[in-house]
């Protein structure tokens, strides 16, 4: 039998896999989804996301992405072609981006390999959080082969092309439609001209309609109403006060 490994998206799915699931662990601990992702060379990428989560992130120094974040990477890469590979993520466009970019490290280390996605029954805002052992046991039952064509996702939204990666998506099966949406929403949130993106007129809209700007119910209405994102607090107050301005 071989090897088993899991690769989870974040710290917290990691905290509350279950013990009874063999298999050795890798927490993708980035956020693609944001900032910068130019870069020739892995290290040069790694480089560039380093000190964008530094600037961005006061808190978390340039050292911490190549001590925490870029060694399981490394270890991804070097995973022989015959390991068994759960992919653990969600489907919104927070975590598809991480997936794509995942899934392409693997499939250019070994082209031919085998990945396998494990996804929530259902999508909520809650996502693999919500469910229980026996629940995250039942979707790992429940996974599914990744078709090769993924590995075409990550280098279309690393060159910000907004044309091959919908075609990219729309290559994929009819089950995988839900990786579709996640472009889709990606596109949506761009900004073009006077157009500041969904995102921000997602955020003036519920301001209006709530009739306050506070960030606490804000965000919650927004991470209700836009659960395709995924955002977490900090993109979505960063989102916030440009939407004030």
């Amino acid at each position: 039998m071989p090897d088993l490994i899991h690769i989870l998206n974040g710290d917290a799915l990691a905290e509350q896999f279950p013990a009874g699931l063999p298999g050795t662990r890798l927490v993708n601990r980035e956020c693609l989804v944001e900032g910068p992702v130019a870069g020739d060379t892995l290290p040069v990428f790694w480089a560039n996301r380093a000190r964008y989560l530094s600037a961005t992130y006061p808190d978390t120094p340039e050292a911490h992405y190549q001590e925490a974040v870029a060694p399981a990477f490394r270890q991804m890469q070097a995973l022989p072609a015959s390991v068994d590979i759960s992919l653990w993520f969600e489907d919104d466009l927070f975590c598809q981006v991480n997936l794509w970019f995942v899934a392409h490290l693997l499939l250019t280390a070994h082209p031919g390999r085998t990945l396998w996605l494990v996804r929530p029954p259902v999508h909520t805002p809650y996502g693999f959080g919500g469910l229980s052992p026996d629940a995250l046991h039942a979707a790992h039952a429940a996974r599914r082969v990744l078709p090769a064509e993924i590995a075409a996702l990550w280098p279309a939204y690393q060159a910000r092309d907004v044309t091959a990666l919908p075609q990219a998506a729309a290559a994929l099966p009819d089950d995988f439609a839900f990786i579709s949406a996640a472009v889709q929403a990606h596109i949506e949130r761009l900004p073009r001209g006077d157009d500041p993106g969904r995102p921000i007129k997602a955020l003036r809209r519920i301001m209006t309609r709530l009739g306050t700007e506070a960030f606490g119910p804000v965000f919650q209405a927004f991470c209700a109403e836009e659960a395709i994102y995924g955002f977490g607090d900090l993109q979505v107050h960063r989102l916030w006060e440009e939407a004030r301005g």
